[in-house]
């Protein structure tokens, strides 16, 4: 164990220097990535195209397939038809255009009747006057016709037979008008409908069969008729612009195909076609393909994962040896706990693919926890859970085993929440069955979130194993415990609780041969507890310190004055000199015995130092009294002076709880005023030099003494009975 301990010691010196941890941490990260290289290698299948596949391939990724994307994209802009408007429009356009030409053939009626009328009263003038009257005659048909074709178009004319007009202009007015309106009533009726121009036709066809059964005389009738066809005029169009956006719309609701995760790609037996080799490619099964991504990625969760554990330790706010052993043993219980999760994941290739539940997740959960500290042994927890979830991969589809994460990360998280106040050694085999029962709940209750159907036998499978994952946690917690903390020199919480338990045989040993000293220690325990928690030092250890710093005591009880009951001080027949020999060596007597118990380095510090190199003033001053040449020197204790906060807090409370318990009946201003000289005396004697105590800590160290004190030392009411005695008494 000395060798061990050397060891550490200078690994931890080499750990000071900043090449040397950044080492560290790249060795952490090479074992990581080692660990699960394999996990993340992506699967290659020497397949070929026209082969038959020996087994179901399913996809380990989930991947668009742009090909198919666009294919169907293609598929679905092909099947939009296209769009066709219908333009109202145009039937009142041609309603107007044949109204137009009934109204120019009355037009040219009446000019016709009133030129007639103007010819008889030009031939009635000419008879009252005796003289030859002109004919009265109108124009001519083939005259109104030419005047008829004048008012219209030459489309009009020339697409209109001169039949029809030569049968309107021959029509009655009454006839001629119900002609109108039975034609533009059926010219409305017909266009008000979507005439696309392959329909054109058939809704001449239609107007012609609305016309051809009127009351109409037959000239009239055939002029109607083709007036009909005439006006018909195809009025639904196609549409580009809305054609277009209708397809751009399609083609963007088409959702990309995608190839998924677990997907099955090609089934046993199934001919590898075109595109199905197409897809083992894209995937990444094939031997042409050769991805490094997945390494790449591998290498950045590393890299993150360390990068905030380098961090955390960075920041950590302890001694910097505390802090390298610290570092040390989380990287050892990490490498240990990484290279237990890839043996056991070495049996999910024979068929056991369920085998990481029995992984002992919460084994270096509670061994940090315990060892260091709670967030530190949270942060493992969550790189566990993400290492476990790559390397328990096997029997997925893809990279990620999401139940063995959540498996790890609650066991883990059980432990440590069970350990937070429970902090005896014996708790931890406790802990292991509350893991147990956690992980008991949460494997089942991944099973029924999965709606799978399991026999009685799987049941009972997942349950042992569960059970042994936690139990083996706490058990192999238990066994390396003492390793570690004997190893890396690591006072740990549980420890401290251990050692301050009245039955431990140094303990005893005080409580029995001198129970003055037994009893001035628990009162400078709670002294420097709660001094020690108001400037965030170690109120435990400093607790626990104070219950041994004067196990040396124990050699001579008798001439120390908290154990002189109803005897004779030996001190009043020697020399100071020999009083100064044996009150001095307590305190080197005392480190001696606790180093013969193997007590912890801290433990030992506190007994040795608590006095420093103070002056023993009693005896220096009855020296020099009784006329001796006295140096100070030979009557300060050897030391060395305080190397921490907490040796300093307890030997200024040691003073304080002797000085005050010397008083009668002490006041709190008398207390105040003491507290304060004592560490006024203790800085100028230059006893808090070589720790890290601030002048404002000791204000805070000062003030809780004298809370402390108050509290012990207050006055009490004197009850009548008391009275009456001291009245008799007198």
């Amino acid at each position: 164990m000395p060798n061990l301990q050397q060891s550490m010691t200078t690994i931890r010196n080499l750990l000071n220097m900043t090449f040397f941890r950044v080492l560290l941490f790249i060795l952490l990260g090479i074992v990581m990535y080692f660990s699960m290289y394999s996990n993340v290698k992506p699967e290659k299948l020497d397949l070929s195209l026209f082969s038959v596949a020996e087994q179901t391939i399913r996809s380990p990724i989930t991947v668009e397939d742009k090909a198919s994307t666009e294919r169907k994209r293609k598929e679905a802009e092909n099947n939009v038809k296209d769009i066709y408007v219908v333009k109202k429009e145009i039937a009142q356009n041609r309603v107007d255009l044949v109204t137009s030409i009934f109204g120019s053939v009355s037009e040219v009626n009446d000019e016709v009747k009133e030129e007639i009328e103007e010819k008889k009263k030009d031939a009635q003038n000419e008879a009252d006057k005796d003289v030859e009257a002109p004919d009265p005659a109108g124009a001519g048909p083939e005259d109104k016709l030419a005047m008829v074709k004048e008012k219209l178009t030459d489309d009009v004319t020339r697409e209109v037979s001169d039949g029809v007009f030569l049968s309107l202009l021959q029509a009655k007015e009454g006839e001629l008008s119900i002609a109108k309106d039975l034609t533009v009533t059926a010219i409305n009726k017909i266009m008000n409908n979507e005439i696309p121009a392959e329909q054109v036709e058939n809704a001449k066809k239609r107007v012609e069969e609305e016309l051809k059964f009127t009351s109409l005389n037959s000239d009239l009738k055939k002029a109607a008729i083709e007036l009909g066809r005439y006006a018909i005029y195809q009025n639904q169009f196609y549409d580009p612009a809305a054609t277009e956006e209708l397809r751009q719309q399609t083609v963007e609701s088409v959702e990309p195909v995608k190839i998924l995760q677990g997907q099955i790609i090609v089934e046993e037996n199934q001919l590898i076609s075109r595109d199905i080799y197409r897809q083992l490619e894209l995937v990444g099964l094939l031997d042409s393909v050769n991805s490094i991504q997945p390494f790449i990625g591998l290498s950045l969760i590393i890299v993150i994962v360390l990068s905030a554990l380098y961090y955390y330790f960075h920041e950590m706010n302890v001694q910097r040896e505390l802090k390298q052993s610290y570092l040390l043993l989380f990287s050892l219980i990490f490498i240990l706990s990484i290279l237990l999760m890839k043996v056991i994941s070495l049996f999910q290739y024979a068929d056991y693919s369920e085998i990481g539940y029995i992984y002992p997740a919460a084994m270096g959960a509670m061994l940090i926890k315990i060892l260091i500290d709670e967030k530190l042994a949270m942060y493992y927890t969550i790189i566990m859970a993400i290492a476990g979830s790559v390397i328990f991969n096997e029997g997925v589809t893809g990279t990620f085993q999401l139940t063995s994460a959540i498996y790890i990360l609650c066991s883990g998280l059980a432990a440590i929440l069970f350990l937070s106040k429970q902090n005896r050694r014996s708790k931890i085999l406790q802990a292991g069955l509350f893991v147990s029962a956690v992980n008991i709940l949460v494997i089942f209750s991944m099973l029924f979130l999965r709606n799978g159907h399991y026999d009685t036998i799987e049941y009972g499978f997942y349950f042992v194993i569960a059970l042994i994952s936690g139990i083996s946690s706490a058990v192999l917690a238990i066994g390396l415990l003492p390793y570690f903390e004997a190893g890396f020199g690591i006072l740990s919480t549980m420890r401290l609780i251990e050692l301050s338990n009245p039955n431990h045989p140094l303990l005893r040993k005080i409580l029995t041969e001198s129970p003055g000293t037994y009893h001035h220690s628990v009162m400078v325990a709670n002294l420097s507890e709660s001094a020690c928690e108001a400037i965030g030092a170690n109120g435990l250890l400093a607790r626990v310190g104070c219950y041994y710093h004067d196990i040396g005591k124990t050699k001579r009880p008798q001439f120390f004055i908290e154990n002189q009951v109803n005897i004779e001080n030996p001190h009043d027949r020697l020399p100071p000199q020999t009083s100064k020999n044996i009150i001095i060596a307590h305190a080197a007597d005392g480190a001696e015995m606790l180093r013969k118990h193997k007590m912890p380095k801290e433990i030992v510090d506190i007994a040795e130092q608590h006095h420093g190199t103070t002056l023993l003033k009693y005896f220096y001053y009855k020296a020099k009294q009784n006329g001796l040449e006295v140096k100070e020197e030979d009557y300060r204790y050897p030391g060395p002076k305080p190397q921490s906060k907490e040796s300093a807090v307890i030997g200024i409370a040691d003073s304080v709880e002797a000085a005050v318990r010397s008083m009668a009946h002490p006041t709190t201003e008398q207390i105040e005023e003491l507290v304060k000289k004592i560490i006024a005396d203790r800085l100028q004697d230059g006893q808090l030099n070589e720790c890290d105590l601030t002048l404002k800590e000791l204000e805070t160290v000062s003030h809780s003494f004298c809370e402390t004190l108050n509290g012990i030392f207050h006055s009490r009411i004197e009850y009548p009975e008391m009275t009456k005695q001291k009245v008799k008494q007198a």
